[in-house]
């Protein structure tokens, strides 16, 4: 696995490499998929918990990402694993639990939700002033919608989007 190293306000010492090279590259050992990781360590100018550690895995299909902040680097750096850890885990018992599920009642379940939606109609939410916050630009894989909702809340985003697989509809 492929680890990237890098610090703001933050001079990284071997020895915190050698730290963050060492738990980060537990985590391959838990989930083979894993194929490349970024760290960003950085320390914040104001009082509190200012050591933060920040990590993105990329594997396949899956993107995990932590953050973890407290007085101590070696700490945080401790403490994301652990949640990247019970992500992993997370992550992994949902696949298997979803492959379990038959292929039939996953379609149900779409036409269901369809038709929910249908039921709902345009005209019954209120319509907020459109504000852009951010903007990204990324390969969207195709994916099935149970794939994306499983992404989206290992990201902890409110909203994910990606090209349904089934319909090649980007959604």
């Amino acid at each position: 696995m492929q680890i990237s190293v890098t610090g703001r306000n933050i001079e990284v010492s071997e020895a915190l490499r050698a730290r963050v090279t060492e738990k980060v590259g537990r985590l391959a050992h838990h989930f083979e998929q894993v194929h490349k990781a970024q760290v960003v360590l950085r320390v914040e100018p104001y009082p509190g918990p200012n050591q933060v550690v920040e990590v993105t895995v990329w594997g396949d299909g899956v993107v995990l990402r932590g953050e973890e902040a407290s007085p101590d680097m070696y700490a945080s750096i401790d403490h994301v694993v652990d949640k990247l850890d019970k992500q992993i885990s997370k992550f992994r018992d949902r696949v298997i639990k979803r492959h379990r599920l038959l292929a039939g009642r996953r379609k149900q379940q779409a036409a269901v939700a369809a038709e929910a939606a249908l039921r709902e109609g345009p005209g019954e939410t209120e319509t907020a002033p459109v504000q852009i916050s951010r903007r990204k630009r990324f390969e969207m894989k195709p994916m099935t919608p149970e794939d994306a909702a499983v992404q989206m809340e290992l990201l902890g985003h409110t909203f994910y989007m990606f090209r349904n697989s089934e319909t090649l509809e980007v959604n």
